[in-house]
């Protein structure tokens, strides 16, 4: 607190700053909280597909291994392989308590832009599992981007929380009452005074 002279215009002051930095720190809990909740639910969600993406991985690899022993390495390396072109990347918005939050989703076929020449359903399968794989690797993509913006808002707020509940509060309490118990010495003097001052 300040060495100058308290006044009841000092203290009302101080405390409507600790009414207006105590609502910042309901805001600040309840927003720790909301985007704990969203974390949570985000990342049982990631953890559901990132098995489901292991397991088309794990298929891919199989049917990679499956067109190489039909084809050989040399072969499938020269298989005319699908293009990007006509696939689409969609993007869809969102926002929590101001964290950007992305959908991304891939739309359409990789398919070759001519057929192969040693057409086989090895190569073919083996065409669709990579496919499946990055549709699912697109989607997953998204929600890690999701739970990494989330976590560091959560840290960010989380901290801020803390600082006021921590520090910032309890030093404007201490001020208050500090100057309210400086106000009532200063009162209790004068009221002396007054009574000398009658005496006399």
């Amino acid at each position: 607190m300040s060495e100058a002279t308290p006044t009841r215009s000092a203290v009302i002051e101080r405390k409507d700053e600790r009414r207006a930095m105590h609502e910042g720190y309901v805001f600040l809990d309840e927003k720790t909280m909301l985007l704990a909740g969203e974390i949570v639910r985000q990342l049982r969600e990631y953890e559901g597909k990132a098995a489901r993406f292991a397991e088309a991985q794990r298929a891919a690899l199989a049917a990679l291994a499956a067109a190489i022993t039909q084809h050989g390495l040399e072969g499938l390396q020269v298989y005319v392989p699908g293009t990007l072109g006509e696939v689409e990347l969609r993007i869809t918005p969102g926002s929590l308590m101001g964290v950007q939050l992305q959908l991304a989703e891939l739309h359409g076929d990789a398919l070759p832009p001519e057929a192969p020449i040693d057409v086989s359903p090895e190569a073919e399968l083996c065409r669709q599992a990579y496919a499946t794989l990055l549709r699912q690797a697109a989607g997953l993509a998204a929600m890690g981007g999701n739970l990494e913006r989330l976590f560091l808002e959560y840290k960010r707020a989380s901290r801020r929380a803390r600082a006021l509940q921590d520090v910032l509060l309890p030093e404007l309490d201490r001020d208050v009452a500090e100057m309210e118990t400086r106000l009532e010495e200063l009162e209790q003097e004068d009221a002396v005074w007054m009574r000398r001052g009658a005496g006399r």
